[in-house]
């Protein structure tokens, strides 16, 4: 498979190893000190050719950016929705390429990616990490795949920030979602987004179509979200179609939003032009909870989508069970749903235990004996 040979320089002897790629082609590794090591080497070499995982070392020499563009190609929409593409294209041209886009493949070792995530996390949430982290080690599978790498070394890196308590969720009362929608200068979004769980994206891309307003449904099939400055209009969120209802008080303002429109206009805002969910203080949606808030100060600061929360809840409160919820919320699993809102479906748990009680209530119970009393004593039932 191969030989040595010794070599002179101006250090001392050294030894050079001769083989035969798997193409047949000849390629040498000089700088061996020993003979031993050469020969170990060379043992290497041979051992992984015939198990089929050899590696050219001069296959690993080019730098990690070579792969970049075809890996985020292979993300492009459709593969990804553009919002999810956008998020991996910023972690890279943020995050991965300046420090690794003209760092050579056999260059980049486990502890190297070790320490940029630590140095990364020092400075960013972990969400960006995470994500940064999946750029490279998603580019790098794509040089495993190549042969040019024999592994991944972004691949089981260990001390990846944990996930934090996260944000407080925020649950308006039917009172606050009333007092909130008069505020607003669109209300009847507002009730929609806070009584039916949709997402800001599916509310605003319903279309006068997609209203049964016999049945009282929403059949949800669009999702429109902002990336960028630009509209991008496509499937909700877990690619499924859903029908939601909406409450019987809702039909008024349901009625006013659908008048004069076309079956292809959009429910809300001008029926032409998507609603942009606006980000900032003077927000049409964050001026409605300062007027809310001056009403009545409990109201707690929230956004659009903690409407969404509020929609559970509220739900949850009138008696739906979890795959009512999980449906209307377009959930992908009630498992989901119940991660989600477990706080919600605790202050179940009470309400469960006190109509148990009350069931009980006139049936007889065993009397209470000591530990000591016969079997024929533990069996004795109270008189009503």
């Amino acid at each position: 498979m191969g030989s040595i040979a010794p070599y002179e320089t101006a250090r001392g002897r050294r030894y050079r190893v001769r083989y035969r790629r798997p193409d047949r082609t000849e390629a040498e590794k000089r700088g061996f000190r020993t003979k031993r090591d050469a020969e170990l080497y060379l043992s290497s070499v041979t051992v992984s050719m015939s198990m089929g995982t050899f590696v050219d070392p001069a296959r690993s020499r080019i730098a990690l950016g070579y792969f970049a563009d075809g890996w985020l190609r292979s993300k492009h929409p459709p593969m990804l929705k553009p919002s999810s593409y956008r998020a991996l294209e910023r972690s890279w041209e943020a995050h991965v390429a300046p420090v690794w886009a003209q760092r050579e493949l056999s260059s980049i070792q486990r502890s190297d990616v070790q320490a940029w995530v630590a140095d990364l996390a020092s400075r960013r949430s972990r969400s960006v990490v995470v994500r940064s982290l999946g750029v490279l080690a998603g580019i790098l599978d794509v040089a495993v795949d190549d042969q040019r790498l024999v592994s991944n070394p972004a691949r089981g890196v260990r001390n990846i920030p944990q996930r934090g308590p996260g944000r407080v969720r925020v649950y308006l009362t039917h009172d606050q979602v009333a007092l909130l929608a008069a505020s607003a200068a669109h209300p009847d979004l507002v009730l929609v987004l806070a009584y039916t769980g949709l997402r800001w994206g599916e509310a605003v891309a319903l279309r006068v179509r997609n209203v049964n307003r016999d049945r009282r449904r929403f059949s949800v099939d669009e999702n429109a979200v902002l990336v960028g400055w630009e509209i991008h209009v496509g499937t909700p969120k877990t690619n499924e179609r859903r029908s939601v209802p909406y409450p019987e008080r809702l039909a008024p303002f349901i009625d006013a939003a659908v008048a004069g429109k076309p079956a292809d206009g959009l429910l809300f805002g001008d029926g032409v032009n998507h609603m942009k969910k606006e980000s900032g203080d003077r927000s049409w949606f964050a001026t409605a909870v300062r007027r809310a808030q001056s009403v009545d100060p409990s109201i707690a600061r929230v956004t659009p989508h903690d409407l969404r929360h509020t929609a559970a809840s509220l739900a949850i409160s009138a008696g739906a069970n979890v795959k009512a919820v999980q449906r209307m919320l377009g959930h992908a699993s009630a498992a989901m749903t119940l991660d989600t809102y477990a706080d919600l479906f605790e202050d179940d748990l009470d309400a469960v235990a006190a109509r148990l009680n009350d069931a009980t209530i006139g049936i007889p119970w065993p009397t209470e004996v000591s530990d000591g009393a016969s079997p024929s004593a533990r069996r004795t039932f109270a008189k009503k």
